[in-house]
């Protein structure tokens, strides 16, 4: 497959219009939360979400001129997703540059998050299309739920690999697969194609958060645009590290844990640790847990006769698993 950037490429017609839907959610007076809500929702990001509704839709023969304005909804809740998120971690960068709790304060970026996730709220209601309003709102339940599950195993290295899934499903596929699903609620289609499609956004939800989890281990942050060993830092137990901890000794689990734990822990330490993570080969264990999930998303589309929508939601299904950041 192409790099990353160039097979982006052939959406952009769609992420154009993306891009200018998303450049007039802010109707708000003032400046301190449209100066953050575009820092956020403009300033990079691969907008995928979006583009999975507007694909969906297309799949489902949908094309009303509502599809765009409703797409943002999705790099909306997104958005405001990872506001909060970067304060709960105290993060300092986000997709490489500054993150905006690190420019405008914790509380600034708190109230901008929220501001997002009611605007998506709003969109949907101007439209009058509560269906998906409820697709979203469940999905936002999920995804609050994954986030607090993550901070209740934060360091725990007995967490099975089971409750990992439990956490990325509800944290990140659950949205991904809203996307995809409200398509078809959009289109008026029949339960079995809306099961289908959200079945399929699942899947590759998965999949992405796998490869997502990854790159702590396999990445730079200059690919990244968080800082190396980044998860590490805050606790976050994802599969390769609970695949390295299936080779260790009790001793060597004790002896991880106090290097998990320690305020101590140099940048050095972190660089070991993730040098014994790469010989382990736990990294094509990984990649291929994601394939498989990628596969059954695939599997999900079976339904859908040949159509172009279809082919590139295959495509964008593929490059997830590939991907290099």
């Amino acid at each position: 497959m192409k790099n990353d950037s160039t097979f982006l490429d052939q959406f952009s017609p769609y992420f154009s219009k993306i891009d200018e839907e998303l450049e007039g959610i802010f109707t708000t007076n003032v400046s301190l939360i449209a100066d953050i809500g575009r820092h956020s929702l403009l300033g990079g990001g691969k907008k995928l979400r979006p583009l999975f509704f507007i694909l969906s839709c297309r799949l489902c023969n949908y094309n009303e001129d509502d599809m765009y304005s409703l797409s943002t909804i999705f790099e909306c809740v997104h958005a405001a997703s990872l506001l909060h998120d970067d304060v709960v971690d105290n993060a300092l960068l986000r997709r490489g540059k500054s993150s905006a709790n690190k420019i405008w304060g914790n509380f600034a970026a708190v109230l901008v998050g929220d501001y997002l996730f009611a605007r998506s709220a709003r969109i949907a209601i101007d439209k009058k299309h509560f269906k998906l309003l409820r697709a979203i709102s469940d999905a936002a339940i999920k995804m609050s739920e994954g986030q607090a599950l993550e901070i209740v195993n934060a360091y725990n290295l007995k967490m099975t690999k089971s409750r990992y899934l439990n956490i990325i499903t509800w944290k990140t596929a659950e949205l991904i697969s809203a996307a995809c699903s409200c398509g078809a609620i959009l289109a008026g289609e029949k339960m079995e194609t809306i099961r289908s499609l959200r079945r399929f956004g699942l899947n590759m939800g998965i999949a992405f958060q796998i490869i997502d989890d990854l790159f702590d281990y396999v990445s730079n942050e200059k690919e990244t645009g968080k800082p190396e060993g980044n998860d590490i830092r805050e606790g976050k137990v994802t599969l390769p590290l609970i695949y390295l901890l299936v080779n260790l000794d009790e001793k060597e689990k004790n002896s991880l844990q106090s290097l998990f734990k320690s305020a101590k822990t140099s940048k050095k330490d972190y660089i070991k640790f993730i040098e014994l993570v790469n010989s382990n080969g736990i990294i094509r264990k990984c990649r291929d847990e994601a394939q498989h999930y990628a596969e059954m998303a695939e599997t999900n589309l079976a339904i859908f006769p040949d159509s172009q929508a279809k082919e590139s939601l295959l495509e964008l299904n593929r490059f997830i698993v590939e991907r290099t950041y």
